[in-house]
């Protein structure tokens, strides 16, 4: 499938008078700083990024975009108020200048620690890089913003796993060989990581240095990450992020407010169980 990655700014090149700081759903975490966009203005840039030039495909390239990391254009394609309701929704967010909610805010992320670099959320893309700067520079903020990077899209290979991985991540064409992290089906860096460090504790328990590591419940989010690679797909197999719909449904009705609160302390539960039941000593837990 082809991923791809949002452009990165300068700092000390945004319009500090129009953006704010703060996030969605933490007012107090200072990591997000804010572009507020009126409708006319809203309307105004997704008609720019509609109209904007892309990077066409090679003759030999199907285009096959992984659904969680769409680019920014392919959504606004989808609809006029896909963003809004999208990467540029404005819940939980106060504009200080009018004291209102904005009609839609493009966020920006601190990409280092010194806070010297933001990238701009939701806004990966296939655009061409002159365009990239055209159009983004449309977003109140960031009219004098400098690009430290721009977006690209880039293809990413996996296999099929349930057809070819058992569940301890053996290829079944050549027993002996074992495939962990994204090639698995697996996406995110988190995931990634996740799925690589369990099979490298079950191999080495398998080969006697260290103990037994079974497969984790399906209620963890590991274990539902790791099933999701042996369930048959409807269609087709496609790489999955970690959410709760990889995870057995709750034997509980609940309202909608808590069930995500539920889903966590259930897997907490079982993760812990499963963690005592595996013998690792707490270095290795942690």
């Amino acid at each position: 499938f082809y991923d791809a990655i949002a452009p990165i700014v300068a700092a000390d090149s945004l319009d500090m008078d129009m953006v704010f700081a703060g996030s969605r759903y933490r007012p107090e975490d200072l990591d997000y700083l804010n572009c507020p966009l009126n409708e006319a203005q809203y309307k105004g840039f997704v008609a720019a990024l509609l109209a904007a030039d892309k990077v066409p495909p090679r003759d030999f390239e199907k285009e096959f975009h992984f659904e969680g990391c769409l680019p920014v254009e392919e959504m606004a394609e989808r609809g006029e108020m896909t963003l809004a309701f999208g990467p540029l929704k404005p819940v939980g967010l106060t504009d200080p200048r009018t004291g209102e909610r904005p009609f839609a805010v493009v966020q920006l992320r601190a990409e280092n620690r010194a806070g010297t670099a933001f990238n701009l959320v939701g806004f990966q893309t296939k655009l061409t890089h002159p365009e990239q700067k055209r159009v983004f520079r449309l977003i109140p903020g960031l009219e004098r913003a400098e690009f430290l990077r721009l977006g690209s899209i880039h293809r990413n290979t996996y296999v099929d796993a349930p057809r070819v991985l058992t569940p301890e991540l053996e290829l079944r064409a050549r027993p002996g060989v074992f495939l962990a992290g994204q090639i698995t089906g697996v996406e995110g860096y988190l995931e990634s990581a996740a799925c690589g460090l369990w099979l490298g504790l079950h191999l080495a328990g398998n080969l006697g240095h260290g103990p037994q590591v079974g497969l984790p419940p399906r209620e963890t989010a590991l274990g539902g990450l790791l099933g999701h690679l042996q369930t048959p797909p409807v269609k087709r197999f496609q790489p999955s992020n970690v959410h709760f719909g990889l995870m057995p449904g709750l034997e509980v009705k609940a309202k909608k407010a808590v069930r995500k609160e539920l889903y966590a302390e259930r897997g907490r539960i079982h993760f812990a169980a499963w963690l005592a039941q595996t013998g690792l000593p707490p270095k290795e837990r942690a």
